[in-house]
């Protein structure tokens, strides 16, 4: 199949006028800048968004263990930009993880064409802090178990895995050394202080699940995870700009602290694309009102985000430049989620991941892998 795109596309770091993409058999072939009469100026072409931290939507969740919810979930978040996402479980037994995996899975070899491709694995939990459990039961919180996850690992065969753990708890860092050539972790729903959180760096966690949420705060005298990041080259670190989970501000604060390595996602439950009311989510009811998911004790359950909204808050609440943004959700979640050799960017011989917006940052037209998103 093939396409011409054109407008002001997202290439090489920055955005250019009158360009062309061209894309045939799934792939971009050749990219053309500075056209003239290449289309309407004012329409953006950005490369996919990817989305390394996302639950469900539609209704649906990866943790239903189906290949159909799997599958409902990409396709919902595709007509929001997303191209490319990791599957994102939450804390729940070793038999429901286990039967999320083996779905995901089968739903990655169906290979359904127009809907984001699951590119990895991310498994929230259950190796975390019970003080910072946020929307995770506590009764299904543990410690860490290695057989535990090497089964897992066994039941699924994404090109990567991410893990998020609270890097204090007991056994820890014995988890981190004994896999981290299979599994990239991340730091999250943590009591960490700035101290155990270097020495988490040192053995290897290298990323901060939904940055400032679930975890220690910034403080004058115990700089916390924040602190640790800020300092710390090679790290990275996501947020969810809702605007909820983080003030407007707060958003700036940390684009200034990290630059490019900060990454964006929707961390979105089963409400997303859907309306306000009530929903499961591990095994407990959630709230839905204004788009604002809470569990019953009020803790914050996700989001109802896309990533199309994710980048036009960073830009109008936040107020970042849209060039710094659009890598947030592009070529930075690729790099994390091991792609970055086919998604992330508009270049030939790349995936033809394609997004293009309207002046107001608004959806039109998607692309995942050269298929129209319906």
């Amino acid at each position: 199949m093939r396409h011409l795109l054109r407008g002001r596309a997202f290439i090489g770091g920055r955005f250019h006028d009158a360009c062309v993409v061209h894309v045939a058999e799934g792939k971009v072939t050749r990219v053309d800048i500075d056209v003239p009469e290449a289309g309407d100026p004012e329409e953006l072409i950005v490369p996919g968004f990817v989305d390394m931290h996302v639950h469900g939507g539609a209704g649906a969740d990866f943790m239903d263990g189906t290949p159909e919810a799997a599958i409902a979930v990409a396709e919902l978040h595709a007509r929001h930009g997303t191209t490319a996402l990791a599957a994102t479980t939450i804390s729940a037994s070793r038999e429901a993880i286990t039967r999320s995996v083996v779905a995901v899975d089968e739903a990655r070899r169906r290979d359904v064409g127009g809907c984001a491709e699951i590119v990895a694995i991310h498994l929230e939990g259950p190796y975390l802090s019970p003080s910072r459990s946020g929307a995770h039961p506590i009764e299904e919180l543990r410690l860490p178990d290695e057989g535990e996850l090497g089964e897992w690992l066994a039941s699924g065969a994404p090109p990567l895995w991410l893990m998020t753990i609270a890097p204090e708890v007991a056994g820890a860092h014995s988890l981190v050394e004994s896999f981290r050539g299979r599994v990239s972790f991340s730091a999250g729903h943590t009591e960490a202080k700035f101290t155990e959180m270097l020495e988490a760096i040192e053995a290897g966690v290298r990323h901060a699940t939904h940055l400032m949420n679930a975890m220690t705060p910034f403080g004058q005298r115990e700089p916390g995870v924040l602190g640790v990041l800020a300092v710390s080259e090679g790290t990275t670190a996501e947020v969810v700009a809702d605007g909820v989970h983080l003030h407007p501000v707060t958003l700036q604060i940390c684009a200034r602290l990290l630059g490019d390595r900060l990454a964006l996602v929707t961390d979105a439950n089963r409400a997303a694309g859907a309306h306000d009311g009530c929903y499961e989510l591990g095994g407990q009811t959630i709230v839905v009102e204004s788009g604002v998911a809470r569990t019953a004790d009020g803790a914050l359950a996700g989001s109802t985000l896309t990533m199309d909204r994710a980048v036009r808050n960073m830009v109008e609440l936040a107020g970042v430049h849209l060039e710094r943004v659009v890598p947030m959700a592009t070529e930075l979640p690729a790099r994390l989620l091991g792609v970055a050799d086919r998604k992330g960017r508009i270049e030939e011989g790349f995936d033809a991941d394609i997004v293009v917006m309207s002046p107001r940052l608004e959806v039109v037209r998607v692309l995942a892998r050269g298929h129209e998103v319906e």
